[in-house]
């Protein structure tokens, strides 16, 4: 896993808890916190973190990834606003990951392992979107799908009837877009 997902868990945990909880977190997976943006880094060293934080700040595992990727979206549009500016919602930014916005990642990192979708976009209010990773990392996933909801300011109900630590081949993701409640597109709502 790239380091820069490892320094964007740094920012955001200090952030919402604070530098000493960020040391202990590293404390306790034994990791010795030096991740550098472009380094390379064992995925393990990343599901230590994780399970360390479920532990610190009595979440589930699922539920911090879920919250790292949620909250990992505002940073993402802050450093790479070429990756959101050409969509003004959504669906069309969720529907470009495949051959926009992972292309450009791995340019930007190369030797990203970036997930693998497919869509059905065939009803206006629906997007099944299939996910398939060696990672297995659809909890951090549907994080981001929250984030880039909250980024344009729209409401998002996700479900996931297919999930690969439920026995299934692969995930999916029902992502239903609420067209009543959506707001403007003025950017990341407060969280």
């Amino acid at each position: 896993m790239k380091g820069v997902v490892f320094s964007l868990l740094e920012q955001i945990v200090v952030r919402d808890h604070g530098e000493d909880t960020w040391d202990d977190l590293l404390d306790e997976a034994g990791l010795d916190g030096v991740f550098t943006s472009v380094g390379s880094y064992p995925d393990e060293q990343m599901m230590r973190l994780v399970a360390a934080a479920a532990s610190s700040l009595d979440m589930s595992p699922d539920a911090v990834l879920r919250w790292f990727g949620r909250n990992a979206m505002p940073v993402f549009a802050t450093e790479y606003p070429q990756l959101f500016e050409r969509h003004d919602s959504t669906r069309p930014f969720l529907l470009t990951l495949n051959d926009i916005i992972h292309p450009e990642v791995r340019k930007l990192y190369p030797g990203a392992e970036v997930p693998e979708f497919d869509f059905d976009a065939s009803t206006a209010d629906l997007v099944c979107m299939r996910y398939r990773s060696s990672r297995r990392l659809c909890a951090f996933g549907e994080g981001l799908i929250l984030g880039a909801a909250d980024h344009f300011g729209e409401q998002v109900s996700v479900e996931q009837p297919r999930c690969v630590h439920r026995g299934d081949d692969d995930c999916l993701y029902e992502i239903r877009l609420s067209a009543d409640d959506r707001a403007s597109p003025a950017g990341p709502s407060p969280a």
